[in-house]
């Protein structure tokens, strides 16, 4: 295994499946993983040194002392399954390295190959013309055809040509390499709404993936979130409208103005 992972526990799991999670539009995937690991009882496994991947631009002072210099962490946990399906294992990288995404990328899969993990999950939001007040879909993509038959039986919607920006996607081509089957599952989010996290997208895809995934989890605090959400989001879309109608819209009076200079 690559000397960057450092683990902290031997656990012995059952085919753990791993879902893998950075930042990304709408923060789907951090809201997923965070999501898990705060209603289940993982337990941490290890993580990537992340001094490789990132250099620190500065350091905190505290009442006159400097802090020693912070990275983005890069950690996984475990989950056994108590029904006796696959164990779980989650990666969260608390950020995306500017560069070296590649080599991280491997550095997870070396975790996948230690514990013979069978499919690495990701997820991403997937930007259509969807408006906030309707029930976002699912998109799946898989890293071969044998992998992508089970999302007949999820109904999941057909993603055709895309591209996964990031390391959410990035991993599933690297595993694809390494021959490790791959699935990401894309919530949809508004393209007027990419910046603001979407609790909406996650929840939909929380909800096949903890099917495939075979695990329970209570969804109720994200679906307030969704709520609360939902009317932010109703903001963010009134303002673009606004901004569409003044950038394409003349008002009347300066029409006027116009014509009344051309009689002169």
């Amino acid at each position: 295994m690559n000397e960057l992972v450092k683990l902290k526990a031997r656990p012995r799991l059952n085919s753990p499946n791993i879902l893998a999670a950075w930042p990304g539009v709408g923060n789907v995937a951090m809201i997923v993983a965070t999501y898990l690991l705060r209603k289940l009882k993982f337990k941490e496994l290890g993580e990537i040194e992340p001094s490789y991947f990132f250099d620190p631009v500065g350091v905190v002072v505290k009442d006159n002392v400097v802090e020693e210099p912070k990275f983005p962490q890069s950690k996984f946990y475990y989950l056994k399954n108590k029904g006796g399906g696959s164990d779980l294992i989650v990666f969260i990288g608390e950020d995306q390295p500017a560069a070296k995404g590649y080599e991280l990328a491997n550095c997870v899969l070396d975790v996948a190959d230690k514990f013979k993990a069978p499919r690495i999950f990701t997820c991403a939001a997937a930007m259509t013309r969807i408006h906030h007040t309707e029930s976002p879909g699912v998109l799946g993509v898989a890293t071969s055809p044998s992998a992508a038959a089970i999302f007949k039986k999820y109904n999941l919607m057909h993603a055709g040509n895309l591209q996964i920006a990031g390391l959410n996607g990035l991993l599933l081509g690297v595993a694809k390499e390494r021959e490790i089957d791959g699935i990401c599952l894309l919530g949809e989010v508004p393209v007027y709404a990419t910046r603001i996290q979407n609790p909406m997208a996650a929840m939909a895809v929380l909800e096949v993936m903890t099917t495939m995934l075979d695990v329970e989890i209570d969804l109720d605090e994200l679906a307030q979130l969704a709520v609360e959400t939902k009317q932010r989001m109703k903001q963010v879309a009134s303002q673009a409208m606004g901004e569409y109608i003044d950038y394409f819209t003349e008002p009347i009076w300066e029409r006027g103005e116009e014509e009344e200079d051309e009689e002169e």
